[in-house]
C-alpha cells in the first residue's frame, strides 16, 4: 500500500518507531489511509525524549488559562495555516 502521506526528511525516524501507543497510532492511520501529524514519527522514535513535549502541549492547550481551549486551538490552527503546516 502506498501512503498518501509524504515521507519526512528523516527516514530512520519515520521507519523505526519504538513499540507502544504512538507507533500503533501511526500504523492505524496509515492503514486507514488518513493524514496524521508527521511529528508523531519523532514521538514514536524516541518516546523517552518526547513524552514531556506531549505533556507540555496538553498543559498549554488544556490547562488553566484566561483563554478557552477552543480559542487556543483556533490560535494554533491559524498559526499553522500561516506557516503552511497542516494542523
Amino acid at each position: 500500500m502506498e501512503s498518501k502521506i509524504k515521507p519526512i526528511f528523516l527516514p530512520d525516524v519515520q521507519n523505526n518507531p519504538q513499540p507502544g501507543g504512538r507507533g500503533n497510532a501511526i500504523r492505524a492511520m496509515q492503514e486507514a489511509e488518513k493524514e496524521y501529524p508527521l511529528i508523531w514519527h519523532l514521538f514514536a522514535y524516541r518516546p523517552q525524549a518526547t513524552d514531556h513535549l506531549g505533556q507540555f502541549t496538553q498543559e498549554i492547550m488544556r490547562g488553566d488559562s484566561p483563554l478557552s481551549p477552543g480559542i487556543r486551538e483556533l490560535i494554533a490552527a491559524f498559526t499553522s495555516a500561516r506557516n503552511d503546516c497542516p494542523f
